[in-house]
């Protein structure tokens, strides 16, 4: 998943830069579903890491059928939980309450972690920018951008993840 200083803040296209804005304006927050401890685990990829790639990839001759897919993202090096986010942000912010729901959703997953080996042996790419470098960047953004979620997203009353 893409993330960064000026990432829409919707739970459903950037949950960092969401949670991390929606923390920080004290707006709320809820763990949803896998019994609502937080567990649940995306990466990240910073946009600045994706364009070298893409253009290995636009000057290249082409690649056959087997080898034109290829997952890209910041793998295990930039995964963690929304409870680690949260402990993260407890630590940047002050204190927050998130809420608990328990409750299923059919289509959630516990665990979004993509293997960008295949485009690390194609293209030689690995990213570059650290997990920590990109919460700090998303922070600086929100802090400096109070009205970011206004802006980005519609209200969200019921802010779920």
């Amino acid at each position: 998943m893409l993330a960064g200083a000026g990432q829409f803040g919707r739970p459903d296209q950037g949950i960092f830069a969401f949670w991390l804005n929606s923390w920080l304006r004290r707006r709320p927050l809820s763990y949803i579903g896998f019994g609502g401890h937080g567990h649940q685990v995306r990466d990240c990829l910073h946009p600045r890491d994706l364009m070298p790639l893409l253009e290995k990839q636009l000057a290249a001759p082409s690649l056959p059928p087997a080898d034109r897919t290829v997952n890209v993202s910041g793998g295990t090096a930039s995964a963690m939980s929304l409870l680690q986010l949260s402990e993260w942000c407890a630590k940047k912010f002050g204190p927050h309450t998130v809420a608990v729901d328990s409750a299923p959703r059919p289509f959630d997953l516990p665990w979004i972690v993509l293997d960008s080996a295949k485009a690390s042996r194609l293209w030689s790419w690995r990213p570059q920018t650290p997990l920590a470098a990109i919460l700090d960047e998303i922070a600086a953004h929100a802090q400096a951008h109070p009205e970011w979620l206004d802006l980005s997203a519609p209200l969200i009353s019921d802010a779920r993840s």
